[in-house]
C-alpha cells in the first residue's frame, strides 16, 4: 500500500512516477490487517527527479515483497504503507516536508537522494523523534552532528573515497603505473567539496599529481569551459563526482573538445553505474569505472529485485538498490522491536545487527549513526552492461586499465 503526498500538485505520471502513482490503498484491506507507516522523503521533481522517482520505485519493490512475504510479524502481520513525500530537490522543502510525514503518522522514514537535502530533512526530523535512515547521503556533516535519529545505511564519503583510491593504485600498479596526473572535476556541494578535498590530498601519495580542479554548481548546462580546461592541463585521467544530468553533459563536451585520457575513473559518479547512461550513450561510457553504491548481484533477492524492475520497465540503477535495502532495515527494526512507536525505532534500529540486506555488506553496526559495515564496490561499463570488477568476491568482470585507444 503507498499514499503518494505531493505538496504542490505536480505529479507527472511517467516512469517510476506513474508506477508509484498507479498504486491503490483499498480500505478493506486497511480495515482488515494492521498497518505501519514508513515515509519516503525524496525529490520526485527538480534537478534531482531521476534519483529520486527511483528510490522511491526502490522503497515500492521493497514495501511490496515483504507484505507478500507476510509483513511484520510480530506486529501480527502488520503491511507496511509507504507515505511519499516530494522533496522538490531543495533542501527547504526537504525540511518542510518532514512536517508532512510526521503527521502522516509514520514511524521512520527513508531519503533523500543528495547530502543537502538529508541534511535538512534529519534536523527537521529530529525535533519529532523521528529516524531517517539515508538511502544516499555521503557528506560526513549528516553523522557527524550528533543527531540521534540519523542512520545512514550506505557507506560516506570517507570510506568510499579510501577504497576508491586504494582500488585506483591497485590498477595502475597493475598496468605499470602509467598515470601520472589526474584532474578532479565535481559538484560544488558538501558531497562533492569533502570528496575532492580527500582526493587532492591522496593522489600525491600514489605518485599521480594533481593538475586541476574544478567545481561546478548543480545544476550545470556548459562543460565545455571545463573540457578545455582538461584537455590544456594535458591530465592523463580525470576523476569526476557529480550528478548523473552533469556527468552526462561532461561526458559529451569531452568528447566534442577531443579530449584524450587514459580513463575516466569515477568516485561516486553520476551516471558511470547508471545504466540510463550507457543505453542513451554507450560510446561515451566504454570503460569508464566509478566506485559507488552497489548491491550484491550474486544475492537470490537481489535477482528477483532486477526482475521486478525489469518487468516494470525501469532501469536498474543503485538509487532502485539502496533504497530497496534501507526498507529492509526499517522493517527489520520494525521486526525486532514490535512496535512503530518513534523512540523504539530509534533504539531498535540503533541495535541493528540486519544481515540479509540486498548490499554487499556484513551485519549492520551503527556507531555514531553511521553504519561502518557498509563498503562501495568498483564497476566499469562493459558493452551494454555494468560489471563489477572489485571486491573479487563481487566480482562479475575483470577490470580493463587502462581503456584502449581510440581507433
Amino acid at each position: 500500500m503507498t499514499h503518494y503526498i505531493n505538496r504542490r500538485g505536480l505529479l507527472k505520471a511517467s516512469g517510476a512516477m506513474a508506477l508509484l502513482s498507479g498504486l491503490a490503498s483499498p480500505s478493506i484491506l486497511r480495515a482488515q490487517t494492521p498497518v505501519v507507516k514508513i515515509g519516503v522523503l525524496e525529490p520526485l521533481t527538480g534537478n534531482l527527479a531521476y534519483n529520486g522517482t527511483q528510490c522511491a520505485a526502490g522503497a515500492k519493490f521493497a514495501a511490496e515483497a515483504i507484505n507478500a512475504a507476510g509483513g511484520i510479524k510480530s506486529m501480527g502481520g502488520a503491511q507496511i504503507e509507504l507515505v511519499i513525500v516530494d522533496a522538490e530537490s531543495r533542501p527547504e522543502v526537504a525540511a518542510a516536508a518532514v512536517d508532512t510525514l510526521a503527521e502522516a503518522g509514520v514511524c521512520a522514514f527513508t531519503g533523500a537522494s543528495a547530502s543537502a537535502l538529508g541534511l535538512a530533512s534529519s534536523q527537521a526530523a529530529a525535533k519529532y523523534d523521528l529516524a531517517q535512515v539515508f538511502s544516499v547521503g555521503t557528506a560526513e556533516a549528516i553523522v557527524e552532528r550528533g543527531l540521534h535519529n540519523v542512520f545512514r545505511y550506505t557507506p560516506g564519503v570517507n570510506k568510499i573515497t579510501a577504497v576508491a583510491m586504494d582500488n585506483l593504485k591497485l590498477l595502475n600498479d597493475g598496468a605499470g603505473n602509467p598515470v601520472k596526473t589526474a584532474a578532479i572535476i565535481h559538484e560544488d556541494g558538501p558531497f562533492g567539496t569533502s570528496m575532492a578535498d580527500l582526493i587532492e590530498k591522496t593522489l600525491p601519495d600514489q605518485g599521480i599529481t594533481v593538475v586541476e580542479r574544478i567545481a561546478h554548481p548543480t545544476p550545470h548546462r556548459d562543460f565545455n569551459n571545463i573540457a578545455l580546461r582538461v584537455k590544456a592541463s594535458k591530465a592523463d585521467i580525470i576523476i569526476p563526482s557529480n550528478y548523473i544530468n552533469e556527468y552526462t553533459l561532461m561526458t559529451r563536451a569531452l568528447q566534442q573538445q577531443r579530449v584524450e585520457l587514459m580513463a575516466i575513473y569515477s568516485v561516486l559518479g553520476g551516471a558511470a553505474s547508471n545504466i540510463k547512461f550507457v543505453r542513451e550513450n554507450n560510446d561515451l561510457a566504454q570503460y569508464v569505472i566509478d566506485c559507488n553504491h552497489w548491491y550484491d548481484p550474486k544475492k537470490e533477492a537481489s535477482q528477483a529485485l532486477a526482475a521486478s524492475v525489469a518487468a516494470a520497465g525501469l532501469d536498474m540503477t543503485y538509487d532502485v538498490m539502496v533504497a530497496y535495502a534501507t526498507i529492509q532495515v526499517v522493517a527489520d527494526a520494525l521486526e525486532r522491536g514490535a512496535s512503530d512507536d518513534r523512540l523504539k525505532m530509534i533504539e531498535a534500529l540503533a541495535a541493528s545487527d540486519y544481515a540479509d540486506s540486498i548490499m554487499p555488506y556484513g551485519p549492520t553496526k551503527f556507531v555514531n549513526g553511521d553504519n561502518v559495515s557498509a563498503a562501495p564496490v568498483n564497476l566499469q561499463v562493459r558493452g551494454d552492461k555494468i560489471e563489477v570488477i572489485f571486491p573479487a568476491e563481487y566480482a562479475t568482470a575483470e577490470p580493463v586499465f587502462p581503456r584502449p585507444a581510440a581507433g
